[in-house]
């Protein structure tokens, strides 16, 4: 494998419904799932040994060993080699920054001609699969069972308070697991007003309890709500980064001046979904 240079997109759970858990303890997932323009990136330098630096907006407290999920990713398909990760995405924020990191990497590997354990992506975590694809899927089980979908360009906006949400307290404050899963068939999405608007009659079951872990995600989800031509917002994964969607980037644009000038502490992006 030669030195490769590879983007690892920002992944967003448009929608996370929780539908069961199974006796190992495992929560079962039923979630739409898509990827942001904007994300970390990688640079993988084939040698001797394996090592792994980290830099950028939010390396820091970012482990540059074994407990790395990219780390785990090369350990375990047997890759070896310098790795530069260049850390865009807040960690702990609910939108796959590890997952997409490890996946990216994994995905490098495949597009060489590399062989991968079939079982090392669903091993390093849930959202590794999904990631893996790197496209609108549908997202079901416990991560392993993966459909592509069609999603518009959505245009958003992506909002951290800058509090780190551990996924065991979310799911440790979880009411209950058996709830509805998403329709069977999902709508053919015309706009981002169209996707938006059926978007809205789904959930994220994971955004209550991760309320009661932090609070600030109200705040956020409020003052996105409050934006000018917002369509709709929610909570990704088990957060604490919110997103909400808007008819256009400019749109999108204007929200994040607007909620960035009011809360300069704030990570505040605006994106487009895919």
């Amino acid at each position: 494998m030669t030195t490769a240079e590879i983007f690892a997109p920002a992944k967003i759970n448009l929608t996370l419904h929780v539908t069961g858990r199974r006796d190992d303890g495992y929560h079962l997932l039923d979630s739409l799932v898509a990827f942001a323009s904007i994300g970390d990136r990688l640079r993988m330098t084939p040698g001797a040994g394996l090592s792994l630096e980290v830099t950028g907006l939010f390396a820091g407290g970012v482990p540059t060993d074994a407990r790395n999920l990219v780390w785990q990713a090369a350990e375990g398909a047997g890759w070896q080699g310098h790795i530069d990760l260049d850390k865009r995405l807040p960690h702990g924020a609910g939108i796959g920054g590890g997952s997409s990191d490890a996946a990216a990497l994994l995905r490098a590997m495949i597009d060489e001609g590399a062989a991968i354990p079939e079982a090392l992506p669903l091993s390093l975590g849930a959202d590794v699969p999904v990631c893996l694809a790197a496209r609108a899927s549908r997202m079901r089980g416990i991560g392993e069972e993966i459909t592509a979908c069609a999603v518009p360009k959505l245009p958003a906006l992506l909002v951290n308070p800058g509090v780190a949400v551990p996924t065991g307290a979310v799911f440790s404050s979880l009411g209950t697991a058996d709830n509805a899963a998403m329709p069977e068939s999902l709508p053919a999405f015309r706009s981002p007003e169209d996707c938006a608007q059926w978007l809205r009659t789904q959930r994220n079951d994971l955004e209550p309890p991760a309320i009661k872990v932090a609070p600030q995600i109200a705040r956020v989800l409020s003052d996105l709500r409050g934006t000018r031509d917002v369509l709709m917002a929610r909570m990704s994964g088990s957060g604490s980064t919110c997103f909400a969607l808007y008819p256009s980037l400019k749109a999108a644009h204007f929200a994040a001046y607007e909620i960035g000038t009011a809360q300069p502490d704030w990570w505040c992006v605006a994106t487009e979904l895919t």
